[in-house]
C-alpha cells in the first residue's frame, strides 16, 4: 500500500532553516510527481511546492519563492523541502502528497513551528 512518512518538523527561531523529508514505499515512486503542503491552524490547506516525476521541473508558492527548495533523490524514494530564513507565517503541519490513479494520498505530517 502507499505510504508516505514526513520528518524533520521542529521548532525553530524566525530566520531559521529546516529540511523536511518524505519517505515514499508501496507505488513507483520515479513515475509520481510529488508535493509538500502545510495547513496551519484555522487555515486551508495550501500547496506550498510540487516536482515533477524526473526533479526537471518545480513550484512553489508565491511566499516561499527564494527561501523553501523541493528536491527528491528517486534512488531513495524520497522528497525534501529545504525551507531557509523561516517566518511565524510559516508555521503548520507540513505534509507530503502525491496522486495515484486520481486518489490523493498523504502522510501524516510533521509540524513545523516557527517563534522566538
Amino acid at each position: 500500500q502507499v505510504q508516505l512518512v514526513e520528518s524533520g518538523g521542529a521548532l525553530v527561531q524566525p530566520g531559521g532553516s529546516l529540511r523536511l523529508s518524505c519517505t515514499a514505499s508501496g507505488f513507483a515512486f520515479s513515475n509520481y510527481g510529488m508535493n509538500w503542503f502545510r495547513q496551519a491552524p484555522g487555515k486551508k490547506r495550501e500547496v506550498v511546492a510540487i516536482i515533477s516525476n524526473t526533479g526537471e521541473s518545480t513550484g512553489y508558492l508565491d511566499s516561499v519563492k527564494g527561501r523553501f527548495t523541493i528536491s527528491r533523490d528517486n534512488d531513495k524514494n524520497t522528497v525534501n523541502l529545504q525551507m531557509n530564513d523561516l517566518d511565524p507565517d510559516d508555521t503548520a503541519l507540513y505534509l507530503c502528497n502525491t496522486m495515484i490513479s486520481a486518489t490523493n494520498y498523504w502522510g501524516q505530517g510533521t509540524q513545523v513551528t516557527v517563534s522566538s
